[in-house]
């Protein structure tokens, strides 16, 4: 795919696939006082409309030179990027938990531990910035900063770069 830098899809963790037969067998037990043609029916078809839903439960995050951040059905033109922070473990939780600004979009998934934070520059646009879940968070925030024409880790507003001007969580909590 010409001028995408990074791409991935969020897929469920082997632990959330295992709901698809768990669900299953709870309808054969369900309905097997039924007959187990009416239960084996059933099962089969709550088993497809599980897989149906944990596939369109997952979104396809991109980052293309010619638009943008893409997460799921969102675009965000990378002129409007003016800066981001990459996170896994204890502080991607605190970005999703208690410094998470209500006005900020929000394209997360519970079976995805990193996340990035783009924060955006555009007056005409309340949204702060944008959080999406990512398996390969410093990958795709590399990518983001590039299509926007900053280089990671330069240490301007917003980079996230450690003690930079700016950056997420250096001033204190968001919005304090």
């Amino acid at each position: 795919m010409p001028g995408v830098l990074h791409s991935e899809r969020l897929w469920p963790s082997p632990a959330t696939w295992l709901l698809v037969p768990l669900a299953s067998a709870l309808v054969v037990l369900a309905l097997l006082p039924l007959g187990t043609a009416v239960a084996g029916t059933a099962a089969l078809l709550v088993a497809a409309a599980a897989a149906a839903l944990l596939v369109r439960a997952s979104p396809r995050v991109e980052v293309s030179t010619s638009s943008g951040l893409r997460a799921g059905r969102a675009v965000l033109p990378g002129r409007f990027v003016a800066g981001g922070e990459a996170a896994r473990g204890a502080r991607a939780r605190d970005l999703r938990g208690p410094r998470l600004d209500a006005r900020t979009h929000l394209c997360l998934r519970g079976w995805v531990d990193g996340v990035v934070l783009v924060e955006l520059d555009d007056p005409q646009d309340p949204t702060p910035a944008w959080l999406v879940s990512s398996r390969r968070p410093e990958d795709l925030l590399a990518a983001v900063l590039a299509v926007s024409g900053r280089a990671p880790g330069a240490g301007g507003p917003g980079t996230g770069a450690p003690g930079a001007p700016g950056a997420p969580g250096a001033n204190g909590p968001a919005g304090g």
